[in-house]
């Protein structure tokens, strides 16, 4: 049985999790990964006004502990990695991902990894103890990190940690992935389980790293049917992948009735982005949050991929507007706090995209792709639930 279920019309509270240290240890100049944009995006937020007041406010994540790692990572690949980090390179590195165009090795990688992880961790005890109802932590989402591995620009692993956390609470947890690369790291961890239903809505492995998470993958042993994959075709535009969702996800969800969501909100699928191949606008990723928030749920949300900084500040920044229950009109709107300025009616909905409308003969071929994919996940997962 869940431990916290919110059962007001607003959120108790909703937390920002982030620290300046989160801003101290960029990966090397160049590198697609911008570990700026969290900061960003707290900027953005508090100028909004949108950190302050009844129903939210910033929290700093706990100190960084490395037996909190443990809970996933090898303590010799938590070694390795540290020992990198400052500057000594131990033979096994390159075999555990370090080093790598992926995942070179750069001062402060572990500092920053694992602080995030941290912020992570922050946000599920405040959900787990009911103090928040939403939290997020924009410098999360590290959905590729293996339990001994570095992979896709990712270190350590904070969504599978924020996930074993509500899980060890008593939560049966939704683990819900909209980044553009199929969160492999994730499904990994929990494949032969059930307490974590893992959900990915990406580009195809077909087209893009890390090649995986197709409709057969669908978790093993205990685990079997409790692994989804919706993988999507280059130039899914806001129509077809709503429609995937819908169609393919949310009878899941419905039918899994989770405790607690985990949400890796990875925005690299938007028009624009530089390492992939999708046409979404960031009103897809609001209907997608709008959507889980009618189960009434907790939502730990996490960031992700987003190479294109300027639209990631701005689709993160309009998702905590959604988490926090602002869209536009709140009882304290008005109110400002350490010169914050004041929230206009329409300031969130300024943060959406234009309407993006495909041509005819790429909706057509989105279309058939979508519509074969929903298929497929019906016909490999709906049956272990029901369905």
């Amino acid at each position: 049985m869940c431990p916290h279920v919110p059962k007001q019309d607003k959120y108790l509270m909703a937390a920002f999790i982030h620290c300046p240290e989160l801003e101290q240890h960029p990966y090397p100049a160049g590198f697609p990964f911008s570990t700026s944009r969290a900061g960003e995006v707290r900027k953005t937020a508090y100028s909004m006004g949108l950190l302050s007041g009844p129903h939210r406010r910033q929290v700093a994540p706990m100190p960084a502990e490395r037996g909190a790692l443990l809970a996933f990572h090898t303590e010799r690949y938590v070694e390795v990695l540290k020992d990198a980090s400052a500057g000594s390179h131990r033979p096994e590195a390159f075999t555990m991902g370090l080093g790598t165009p992926d995942c070179p090795i750069f001062e402060g990688m572990y500092e920053y990894s694992a602080l995030a992880c941290m912020a992570s961790l922050k946000a599920a005890e405040l959900v787990l103890s009911g103090q928040a109802d939403a939290a997020f932590n924009p410098s999360g989402g590290l959905h590729h990190a293996m339990a001994d591995r570095a992979s896709g620009f990712c270190y350590l692993n904070d969504a599978v940690l924020a996930c074993m956390r509500l899980a060890a609470g008593g939560m049966r947890v939704l683990y819900l992935d909209i980044d553009a690369h199929h969160g492999d790291g994730v499904q990994a961890a929990f494949y032969d389980r059930r307490d974590v239903f893992t959900i990915s809505l990406h580009e195809s492995g077909e087209t893009l790293f890390p090649g995986s998470g197709f409709e057969d993958e669908t978790g093993s042993g205990d685990g079997r049917g409790y692994s989804a994959n919706i993988p999507l075709p280059m130039g899914t535009y806001d129509g077809a992948y709503l429609r995937a969702f819908r169609q393919a996800a949310l009878p899941l969800i419905g039918a899994y009735n989770p405790d607690a969501f985990v949400m890796q909100l990875g925005v690299d699928g938007l028009a624009g982005d530089p390492l992939t191949h999708m046409c979404l606008t960031n009103n897809a990723c609001v209907e997608v949050i709008q959507a889980v928030q009618t189960f009434r749920r907790p939502i730990l949300a996490v960031g992700g991929g987003g190479y294109n900084v300027a639209n990631t500040v701005r689709a993160w920044t309009l998702a905590w507007c959604m988490l926090c229950g602002q869209t536009g009109h709140t009882e304290d709107a008005g109110a400002t706090r350490g010169g914050a300025q004041p929230l206009s009616p329409d300031r969130c909905a300024q943060l959406r995209d234009p309407a993006l409308v495909p041509d005819e003969p790429l909706r057509k071929r989105v279309d058939v792709a979508v519509d074969a994919t929903i298929q497929k996940v019906k016909t490999n997962v709906f049956g272990f639930h029901g369905l």
